[in-house]
């Protein structure tokens, strides 16, 4: 680094660089620097802070004059010099100042979330932290979090008020982590939300207990047939006989499927792994149907609504089929209903797991069991195979008459 007299008539006869940034120390006052880059000329204050070398922005040479420069060097690194680091000062301002939604748009930026997901978190802060969104962060308190739970339950139900709470959580843990104080400590020190935890607040949810039982699976099969449309109805079919989640069949791409192999992968399910199922025989023939139907589409359950995308949540078909049927159902149901008769048919509890891409947790044993597709094809059929005799209709049996003695 060049040493000079900074000046304003040497500062001035420096002449800026093509490209990067040369940089000058003042020859009198020790740490006082200037920067001088293709456009602008910058001065600086430098200095070891606790071990490690500080540099702080003075402004910019032309706005500032070099003796308003100096001046404000000499107080800067007076502080310097007693421990203090002003560029914590400045991040602690600006973390004082964030508000919820500027925390959120940058706690996306961090994170890798699923589209419904992001959809999820932007209707919590929109729809129910709406007056909340330029609220700064630091004053959200243990107080305000407990009543606006109370409200929410009160408004939208136990399950919404617990979502948006465990949303606010997570936002909050992530301020905590990347926003500072004055004093270089975390911005938030104890999650609001956790009050939620110690005074036990959040709400008892009953998961869903609606189940199709194996009575009503024919009356459900032929209301599902009839159908007219035939996307969301393979769409449907699909989903009892594989057991997959919404999301997961419903973007399902054609590429995805291996008519030679019979195969198909399922990509970024809920567990973040790809897997590859094998596919049952009635389930080779309902996708290579549909697929030879789709022509050029990319989804193998193309939006009739959307050209370029994939089939929405079919709500108006479910209505449709529960009309008919009677049978109250929703589609995770028929996942449900597909895990129940894996294990009706005294399959390996392993390969029920991996059918359903479900987490074998901390199994050691698992750890250790391959999940070979060849080796999941025999139970995938073994499921068709009994679902399939359960919407078959059977023709009475004969009353033979016994000859009397």
């Amino acid at each position: 680094m060049a040493k000079i007299k900074l000046t304003k008539s040497k500062i001035d006869s420096i002449p800026h660089p093509e490209s990067g940034q040369n940089y000058y120390s003042d020859s009198q006052l020790s740490g006082f620097g200037l920067r001088v880059g293709a456009k602008s000329k910058t001065y600086f204050a430098e200095k070891r802070v606790k071990g490690r070398s500080v540099r702080v922005t003075i402004g910019q040479h032309g706005i500032l004059t070099s003796d308003q420069a100096r001046k404000n060097a000499q107080a800067i690194l007076g502080k310097m010099a007693g421990g203090h680091d002003p560029n914590i000062s400045k991040r602690g301002e600006r973390s004082k100042g964030i508000s919820l939604e500027k925390a959120f748009e940058e706690f996306l930026q961090t994170r890798t979330l699923k589209p419904r997901t992001i959809k999820d978190y932007r209707g919590a802060l929109d729809i129910h932290l709406k007056d909340w969104k330029q609220k700064r962060v630091v004053d959200i308190n243990r107080n305000s979090v407990a009543i606006r739970h109370k409200k929410l339950n009160e408004k939208h139900g136990p399950a919404q008020a617990n979502q948006t709470m465990r949303f606010l959580r997570s936002l909050l843990n992530y301020c905590a982590g990347s926003y500072e104080d004055s004093e270089g400590t975390p911005l938030i020190k104890d999650n609001p939300v956790n009050k939620l935890t110690q005074t036990k607040q959040w709400y008892r949810v009953q998961p869903r207990q609606t189940v199709i039982k194996n009575y009503e699976l024919l009356g459900w099969y032929k209301a599902c047939m009839k159908l007219e449309n035939e996307i969301s109805r393979d769409y449907l079919l699909l989903t009892l006989f594989t057991g997959l989640r919404k999301g997961e069949g419903l973007s399902l791409k054609t590429k995805q499927i291996d008519l030679i192999g019979k195969t198909f992968s399922v990509i970024d399910p809920k567990n973040r792994k790809t897997m590859i199922l094998p596919l049952s025989d009635f389930i080779f023939n309902l996708l290579n149907s549909r697929i030879k139907a789709n022509g050029e589409c990319e989804y193998l359950f193309p939006s009739f609504r959307k050209p370029g995308k994939h089939l929405i949540e079919p709500k108006k078909q479910v209505r449709q089929i529960t009309e008919k049927s009677g049978v109250n159902f929703c589609l995770h149901d028929l996942r449900r209903f597909f895990i129940t008769t894996a294990e009706s048919l005294d399959l390996s509890a392993y390969s029920i797991k991996l059918l359903v891409n479900h987490s074998t947790g901390g199994d050691v044993t698992a750890g250790y069991v391959m999940a070979d597709v060849e080796r999941l094809r025999s139970p995938m059929q073994k499921i068709t195979d009994r679902i399939l005799s359960l919407v078959k209709t059977k023709k009475p049996g004969k009353i033979i008459k016994l000859p009397t003695a």
